[in-house]
């Protein structure tokens, strides 16, 4: 079966590698953002209009969001140079250097010599010691890609590069070669668990379905990405949707299924549009359709864009909605494996969790398992957001700290004047992780004791201007109006604890207050229908665990020292003060004529004694 790939590699490579020089711009939906688009037009004017050899491509993102717009030039046999935060008026000088046989020594990032994709490699060239190559960067070092092995490498558009780089191999070589039982052996026997959140393992999920009997069976992906901050599906598809469609195909072999869904939010328009021409091309490729490559198998594939409910997230309520009803989780069992999508067999797996199924039968479920963690292995995408210098998409093995992703890959606060103070895991109902913790291995377990969860892999850093009970507020407010109203205590129960926050962020606090929220965290999590309302309180439990100082700060003394609850911010100077909550100290000791101790307590937070003192009427 594999070698019914070869004209699509062979015509892959011609592009993928030319014999000329290269222009790639990364235009991902952040990078378009950025301006990327511009850029690209640019670089074409500038190539027609000049009449220049120069090959441009239109790339996905390459993760560095902080450093967009991102662009890639390549000379044959020497290294590509990736370039940051270009603009089109860089581009004469980009150009021009580039067809002269040299590459333009502005805004220079890194350099790739060589690239890993996992199912393939390939060298660049050599030279250019002067430059960094790009895992030396802080942002990269400790970076496993392997989901991310393509992006910003490959033209999403064009199945003959993702072909190149060694895409469908693996279902080809599965098609021709392996039995049903085989495919979902080696699945399990990687150890491969879910990427939505849950961690259930899917070569497990596979064969609950496998063993079903009916006429009917589906596979959808899950890619109702919702989290506030997250976009670790919405650039996969956007990057690499050829990725997403073979670890499915895949899917489908193992389970008897012939049709499959890609459940997508209809506010990634761009990656709606990507699927749907990576689809038309596979469709046209005979890879699928009927009698794929020849062969026995037949399955048909197609995108649905879902109304962007935070809800239809959990498994049921996707089904529900894709059905044509409000999307409302039900009761299990029946589990979607039995009873699913039009009343027939499903399986439903996360985005990520299919774009690591080539991987596993490509490379082996050993290889994979030595990757990450004996009951998490493999790689999980980050999108990492917040008061960090370095925000992006980072891939790390799973067991990796979390002050390796913030302090490493982040490089620490966005300024060096502010401290971080937590970081919220696993989205709106996720966990808030203060920094004494951050030794902590990402990995299920680990999140899971400290009350976080590793949800889909958003993760939005905070610093010392953060409040924390008026950041529980805001993601409660969020669970709380995304919840569908069908179960009591998620409907009531998140509607009382959302009043209680909003009486402690408005002054009108009450001690009491602490331990009913710490009993609707309890009571809501034990007894709620779906996923949603079971984690929808971890931000308010993990903030009362460890940060319950700032919670009696706003009751007892009707002070938010970040600031950010305005109802406690009577003067503007006071609640700025770099004494703070030392203010009422500081009284104390002028009154009772101790000055030495009072001075020194200026001294310890406030960094000039003598200009504050001309000012503040303390």
């Amino acid at each position: 079966m594999i070698e019914k790939l070869a004209p699509l590699k062979h015509e892959g490579e011609q592009s993928l590698y030319p014999n000329r020089p290269m222009i790639t711009v990364g235009m991902g939906t952040c990078g378009i953002g950025s301006g990327a688009d511009l850029v690209y037009q640019a670089f074409s004017s500038y190539i027609t209009e000049h009449n220049l050899p120069i090959l441009l491509r239109s790339v996905g993102c390459f993760g560095f969001c902080s450093e967009e717009p991102l662009v890639m030039l390549y000379l044959p046999s020497q290294p590509l140079v990736v370039y940051s935060r270009i603009e089109p008026s860089d581009v004469p000088s980009l150009a021009d250097n580039l067809h002269e046989g040299r590459y333009w020594r502005e805004h220079v990032l890194c350099k790739i010599s060589a690239w890993d994709h996992h199912l393939s490699f390939h060298s660049y060239g050599e030279g250019l010691a002067e430059l960094k190559e790009w895992n030396e960067l802080p942002f990269f070092h400790s970076q496993t890609k392997l989901v991310l092995r393509d992006a910003g490498l490959i033209n999403p558009d064009s199945i003959e590069e993702y072909v190149a780089v060694g895409g469908y191999r693996s279902f080809a070589s599965v098609l021709g070669a392996q039995s049903r039982e085989e495919v979902l052996a080696l699945v399990k026997d990687s150890h491969l668990r879910g990427r939505g959140g849950a961690g259930f393992p899917t070569g497990l999920k596979w064969e609950l379905m496998a063993k079903e009997q009916a006429e009917r069976k589906f596979v959808i992906c899950n890619a109702d990405e919702g989290d506030p901050g997250a976009y670790m599906n919405r650039n996969e598809m956007e990057s690499d949707p050829h990725m997403v469609i073979e670890g499915m195909l895949i899917g489908a072999y193992a389970t008897g299924a012939k049709e499959g869904i890609i459940y997508v939010r209809a506010e990634y328009p761009l990656a709606v549009q990507r699927l749907k021409r990576a689809i038309a091309q596979a469709y046209e490729h005979n890879l699928l359709g009927k009698h794929i490559l020849d062969s026995h198998l037949s399955f048909d594939l197609s995108v649905v864009e879902g109304a962007g409910a935070f809800v239809c997230g959990e498994e049921t309520a996707l089904i529900a909605s894709l059905e044509g009803k409000a999307g409302r989780s039900t009761a299990k069992p029946p589990f979607p494996s039995q009873k699913g999508y039009l009343g027939c067999p499903t399986t439903i797996n996360n985005l990520e969790t299919w774009c690591n199924i080539p991987l596993v039968i490509g490379k082996g479920s050993n290889w994979f398992q030595k990757i990450g963690t004996p009951k998490s292995p493999g790689t999980k995408v980050f999108s990492l957001v917040g008061k960090v210098k370095h925000t992006g998409l980072v891939e790390l093995a799973l067991g990796e700290k979390l002050t390796t992703l913030i302090y490493e890959a982040g490089c620490g606060s966005v300024q060096s004047t502010k401290r971080i103070k937590a970081v919220q895991s696993g989205g709106p109902s996720g966990g808030c992780i203060p920094a004494s913790l951050f030794d902590t291995p990402i990995d299920y377990e680990n999140l899971t004791k400290l009350g976080a969860i590793m949800g889909s892999g958003g993760m939005v850093v905070m610093d010392n201007d953060n409040c924390m009970v008026d950041s529980a507020r805001y993601f409660l407010e969020f669970t709380t109006k995304e919840s569908c109203g069908k179960c009591t205590p998620c409907r009531e129960g998140l509607s009382q604890a959302l009043a209680i926050l909003n009486r402690i962020t408005t002054s009108e606090g009450r001690m009491e207050d602490l331990k009913l929220l710490s009993e609707l965290c309890s009571h809501i999590s034990d007894t709620s229908l779906c996923g949603l309302g079971q984690s929808a309180m971890n931000p308010v439990a993990t903030t009362l665990q460890y940060f319950q100082k700032e919670y009696e700060e706003h009751i007892q003394q009707k002070h938010c020292e970040a600031g950010t609850c305005e109802a406690m911010v009577s003067e503007l100077c006071s609640n700025s003060c770099p004494l703070g909550m030392r203010i009422p100290t500081y009284i104390a000791l002028l009154r009772e004529n101790r000055l030495v101790e009072a001075f020194t307590s200026t001294l310890e937070d406030n960094p000039l004694p003598g200009t504050l003192g001309r000012i503040c009427h303390f």
